[in-house]
């Protein structure tokens, strides 16, 4: 099993894959759409999960903007993860 830290560091290349971008080029926050397509549903999922309090999805939010913190993003994958390991 993989050290937790190590395991963070491991899904932001994820992360940064999925954006397009390299692992040292990865942004430190990204929008709802960017986010949505990382975790792979819809942002009116986000929206709901964050109206709704169902996942303790850290986001930040100033007026309408909502953004997530890359590193937020892959400590919340982190604890979800599931199954046996190796």
């Amino acid at each position: 099993m993989y050290p937790e830290t190590e395991t963070v560091h491991q899904i932001i290349a994820e992360i940064a894959s999925a954006l397009g971008c390299t692992t040292d080029a990865v942004p430190a926050q990204i929008d709802e759409a960017k986010a949505s397509r990382v975790l792979g549903v819809k942002t009116a999922t986000l929206c709901n999960w964050r109206c709704t309090g169902r996942y303790a999805l850290p986001y930040i939010k100033v007026g309408r903007l909502v953004r997530y913190r890359v590193a937020d993003l892959a400590a919340w994958m982190v604890k979800r993860r599931m199954g046996a390991e190796g």
